[in-house]
């Protein structure tokens, strides 16, 4: 096949006098040929000179892929955003967070009153400008900037969840912002007070594994995930890896699930990108580190084993797992300036096209530049689906074992501590403690043993019968 490669189609620069930070980009969920981006731009540096700058503009923008001169939208929020999203089930409708907490709802169907003429290649084209249709009131809302915003599964098609670094998840109504969350929940370790509490710095909502499943990435670097079904135990609320060497050396910029295969799921940050699996607590995969310090990522919608991270210096890694798990497939350089985000245009909003093609990336100077990967990183390969998945359970198999084993090791630890505490108190007259531990380490070890070389006969059993199996079609 052809060697990865990228190629940049268009620049969208922020109209804004003064700089911001691109803080999220999200596709049209009906893209089609004329694909559309909403892309929220705010100041993310605590007390930065340029806050207080009376040119500072407070506007996002959705632009149309095909006119990068003039954004087709204007949104006027009372506070910087720091995301955005579409509704996907009603696509005239935005919902956004703000960096004083704020959460907003946008709907384009509703004549905000103004609009301006901009000639775009001899072409007269409307502008739009919307403030919000209701916002939230700032002593229910969060008290430092909204990390992420989603939509969720419900009847209404108005709930979404959003996350902060204050600790909390909000479950909003967007017909009754102003009455404050309908749900809150504290990212707490430990929910009868024991604990530390939290700072969620992304989250990931998908339905199809599960309405009610929610993942955070925190500012601390722990990964927790949130089953409103289970509040009773810990609140809902389960930790993973949060002393081991799964923990983030950082704030986890993103986390996101494979979008074939739902219980694995990606996070990145620090230098690393790792996988993990739902019911598993440390992560199955973890990449090299990297040069740079990460700032975003996201998988490919089309192809399972493929995903992309955005560096501070300017660079856009792209990671084939198909192809190789060592080392990044392909680096593109987007920009001198850090990137601070990245999105890729779906299956179902590519208009039919395949998608998986369109990457847009933004970085901290307010600039979206946009990437189309060849079809090498877009185009399905065949059996990668399977390859992929089995590649992930073999894993998280791998994983598992050594959990156990582990854990037989500090029960043999402890039985041994106990003798000995034991022969102390009692003048050395268990003579034949001794042998006994050595044979129950004997005995962990054949068991673990006879664990893996279980796990290898079933691999080795599955590729035969596959191999049958294709015998008896042919």
């Amino acid at each position: 096949s052809e060697p990865p490669s990228a190629k940049g189609l268009a620049v969208f620069r922020d109209p804004s006098e003064v700089k911001r930070c691109a803080t999220s980009i999200c596709w049209h969920p009906e893209g089609g040929s004329n694909g559309k981006i909403a892309v929220s731009y705010s100041v993310m540096n605590f007390q930065d000179e340029r806050m207080q700058d009376p040119r500072m503009s407070k506007s996002s923008y959705i632009w149309d892929i095909t006119n990068s001169n003039t954004p087709i939208v204007e949104l006027n929020p009372p506070s910087p955003l720091t995301c955005l999203r579409f509704n996907p089930k009603s696509t005239d409708t935005l919902v956004g967070g703000s960096y004083n907490g704020l959460i907003t709802y946008y709907d384009l169907r509703k004549n905000s009153g103004s609009a301006v003429l901009a000639s775009v290649s001899s072409q007269y084209q409307q502008q739009q400008t919307h403030t919000p249709s209701s916002t939230s009131l700032i002593e229910n809302s969060h008290h430092d900037p909204v990390s992420d915003i989603f939509w969720v599964s419900s009847k209404t098609g108005h709930q979404c969840a959003s996350v902060s670094t204050d600790g909390q998840i909000m479950w909003w109504d967007t017909r009754k912002l102003s009455e404050g969350p309908t749900d809150t929940l504290l990212l707490a370790t430990d929910a009868r007070g024991g604990g530390a509490t939290l700072g969620g710095s992304s989250l990931e909502y998908n339905t199809e594994a599960g309405p009610t499943k929610y993942l955070v990435g925190t500012e601390q670097g722990i990964v927790m995930s949130v089953n409103l079904r289970n509040r009773k135990m810990n609140n809902g609320v389960a930790v993973y890896d949060s002393t081991g060497a799964g923990k983030h050396h950082g704030p986890i910029k993103a986390v996101q699930r494979n979008p074939t295969h739902h219980k694995f799921f990606l996070t990145v940050g620090d230098w690393t990108a790792r996988i993990w699996a739902d019911d598993l607590k440390t992560p199955v995969v973890t990449t090299k580190y990297h040069g740079s310090y990460l700032t975003g990522g996201c998988w490919s919608p089309t192809r399972p084993g493929v995903f992309f991270v955005t560096r501070v210096d300017g660079v856009l890694d792209t990671w084939d797992f198909f192809h190789r798990q060592n080392d990044v497939a392909y680096s593109h350089k987007v920009g001198d300036v850090a990137l601070s985000t990245v999105s890729v245009q779906g299956a179902a909003q590519s208009g039919g096209a395949g998608g998986g093609k369109f990457v847009a990336v933004g970085d901290v100077n307010g600039t979206v530049s946009l990437l189309e990967v060849c079809d090498s990183l877009a185009a399905p390969r065949d059996g990668e689906k399977a390859a992929i998945g089995n590649m992930f359970e073999r894993e998280m198999r791998r994983e598992k074992n050594l959990e156990v084993r582990e854990r037989d090791l500090k029960r043999a630890k402890a039985l041994e501590e106990e003798r000995e505490r034991r022969e102390k108190e009692g003048g050395g007259q268990d003579e034949n403690s001794g042998s006994k531990m050595e044979e129950l380490l004997r005995k962990v070890d054949a068991d673990f043993l006879a664990m893996i070389k279980e796990a290898d006969d079933d691999d080795v059993n599955k590729t035969a019968g596959s191999g049958e199996l294709g015998d008896v079609e042919q």
